[in-house]
């Protein structure tokens, strides 16, 4: 579940954003001169300084290169405004059902009873192997709650359907919804289709066919918090929308393999900008990854564009990356609600998230592992077709008698 920026620390990473494109500007202008710079050779050149030679042949193949793939760019921008995406009616509130019981012996995160928004806490988390085992199950219980969300989506389907699906399958495994109660969020999971960005509250909308759906699971198992969330498509989906959703998964992965211990934070944002820049999306810098472990959310804040916050990543450390990307405007508006983020232009967006834990060599991404379940009493990884089949034989996860296997 991502973290929101304050506006003000929001404004000075604008600020650095620009002075950075102002830099990077001067530097491509001088990249231009030295590849339209005309070569000149001389026949009494000795052989001695044939290495001399090549060396700017070498400059100007690497230069020819990145023409063809901005030529690339723009033939499939051609493309796609030669059959342009079908403006879709703007996102509208559904009615939003009453908030769903938990049982009294799940155990609760702190913050639930208070409608106040908690402040991001400054401690940066770090645990021993019993706390990353402890986080392995929170995470896996979530990552097989996002896939069996992830079955559902389909035209007609309410978000509201989905919320209440997975708020069963959680507390059948014994957790708690994470954000159920947070800062007074009324629903158990996050639903954001389209346009929207992040922080969807699940209502009585059907799901269109030609949507995309970010789908954002927190669950709150033994005092530890997984985190994990992925973009889906709805039916038929236009070609450019499956290429957003396909590059923001891409970005995550790019800014999830820069990480281990004592890599700067801020070569996320990098890694994530350059790879969206090359199709022409914005990254959006309104929200951010956030440290994540007993407590919801904490330093450290990741930046999914390019910036310059200090800081290194440490060995034990746990915290989530989870880029929004947008085919238009970066900037964004609130509903009443106070939760449900759109795009200020109405143009789609797409998300996905991780939870990370950092060791000394390469990042673990503990919301990456395969799931686990036990169907009718029989230990088994999560198979999506096997599964779909025994839910449509069963009629429902519950009558199937599916339980949601968590051990550590």
């Amino acid at each position: 579940m991502a973290y929101g920026a304050s506006l003000s620390h929001a404004a000075s990473l604008r600020l650095s954003s620009t002075i950075y494109a102002e830099s990077l500007s001067l530097s491509s202008s001088s990249s231009t001169l030295l590849m339209g710079a005309p070569l000149t050779f001389s026949s009494s050149t000795p052989s001695g300084q044939e290495s001399n030679f090549r060396r700017p042949l070498m400059v100007i193949s690497k230069k020819i290169s990145g023409l063809e793939e901005a030529m690339r760019i723009r033939r499939e921008r051609e493309l796609q405004s030669r059959n342009p995406i079908k403006r879709r009616p703007p996102l509208r509130r559904g009615k939003v059902s009453a908030r769903l019981p938990v049982p009294d012996h799940i155990r609760n995160p702190p913050y639930v009873g208070s409608n106040v928004l908690p402040e991001l806490s400054k401690e940066h988390q770090f645990h021993d192997s019993e706390g990353i085992a402890r986080m392995r199950a929170a995470c896996e219980l979530a990552a097989s709650v996002l896939d069996y969300a992830g079955t559902l989506v389909r035209p007609s389907i309410t978000t509201d359907e989905i919320d209440k699906a997975v708020h069963q399958m959680i507390i059948d495994a014994g957790a708690y919804p994470s954000p159920l109660g947070y800062g007074g969020f009324p629903k158990s999971v996050c639903t954001s289709v389209n346009e929207c960005m992040c922080h969807g509250i699940p209502d009585s909308r059907q799901l269109q066919d030609g949507d995309i759906i970010n789908i954002d699971v927190t669950v709150y198992l033994n005092g530890y918090h997984g985190d994990t969330s992925k973009t889906f498509l709805c039916g038929d989906v236009h070609d450019a929308l499956k290429r957003l959703v396909k590059v923001t998964e891409e970005c995550l992965e790019r800014g999830i393999a820069v990480c281990k211990d004592g890599a700067s934070f801020k070569k996320i944002g990098k890694r994530i900008s350059e790879h969206a820049e090359k199709y022409g999306y914005g990254v959006v810098e309104r929200f951010v990854g956030h440290g994540v472990g007993t407590i919801f959310h904490s330093e450290p804040i990741i930046l999914h564009h390019r910036n310059d916050k200090p800081g290194f990543m440490m060995e034990g450390q746990t915290f989530t990356i989870e880029p929004i990307l947008t085919m238009g405007s970066i900037q964004c508006r609130t509903w009443e609600d106070n939760w449900t983020t759109l795009t200020a232009d109405g143009s789609p967006a797409a998300q996905f998230e991780h939870t990370i834990f950092i060791t000394k060599t390469v990042p673990h991404t503990v919301t990456n592992a395969e799931p686990i379940i036990v169907l009718n009493g029989r230990l088994q990884p999560f198979n999506k077709r096997a599964f779909l089949l025994e839910l449509e034989t069963k009629g429902s996860l519950n009558q199937a008698n599916s339980k949601t296997l968590v051990s550590y």
